[in-house]
């Protein structure tokens, strides 16, 4: 009987050897379904949410040398874990003039990790702000989404202006093609960068790609 194929990350974190990570269990398949076609490649990988510095070691360690990690974080005790391959900025990721500031400092991002604060406006604003700047076959991902039921967080079960019902809204862009009603929905930004949008327990992933206009045709012979 095959025997399972192992999973990096889950291996790195369940045998930690170096700083505190918090992760829950089932997000290190998502993890690397995801983002094992970058081992090797160099990527920049961005993390908003550094806690205690981590899962900084552990992207560095599964994607490989010359990965570069940028962390963000509001805690200033976080400046601690910057190295030669580690940069941390220090802001809200609810600031959007802080988020400018990130792509500035950012050029390039090949992958986002929003495991910052989560609540809905820092959500979003993350979103907005920097999904459009990854670059075209970068990935996006939110984690810890279960927060839109919590009310400590301003969530609720289908409550207006959680991060869940807006992200249940981007899924209507991949349809701007075929909208009768131009005016309400249309072709945009996001419809023409977005391959596919994964939705995981508590976890969101947008998978960039250069999309065109879908084409449809027909092959083979009529049976009738």
């Amino acid at each position: 009987m095959p025997t399972a194929p192992t999973n990096p990350l889950a291996d790195y974190f369940f045998g930690n050897p170096a700083r505190l990570i918090h992760k829950w269990h089932h997000y290190f398949e998502i993890y690397h379904r995801h983002f094992e076609r970058f081992r090797g490649q160099s990527p920049v990988v961005v993390e908003v949410g550094v806690f205690q510095g981590g899962s900084l070691q552990m992207w560095h360690e599964y994607f490989g040398a010359g990965t570069r990690v940028v962390g963000i974080d509001i805690d200033p005790r976080c400046k601690q874990f910057e190295d030669a391959t580690t940069t941390i900025l220090i802001g809200d990721q609810a600031d959007r003039g802080f988020l400018a500031e990130v792509r500035k400092a950012a050029p390039r991002i090949d992958i986002l990790i929003d495991d910052g604060g989560h609540t809905p406006a820092q959500q979003i604003a993350t979103l907005e702000e920097l999904y459009l700047h990854i670059q075209p076959n970068g990935v996006y991902v939110c984690e810890d989404m279960h927060t839109s039921f919590m009310p400590e967080y301003g969530g609720g079960y289908l409550r207006p202006g959680t991060f869940l019902e807006y992200a249940k809204g981007l899924v209507d862009n991949f349809y701007g093609w075929y909208s009768r009603e131009k005016e309400r929905l249309g072709v945009n930004e996001f419809t023409v960068s977005t391959f596919g949008a994964h939705f995981y327990d508590s976890v969101l992933v947008l998978e960039k790609r250069p999309v065109g206009q879908p084409e449809v045709s027909m092959t083979g012979k009529r049976s009738f």
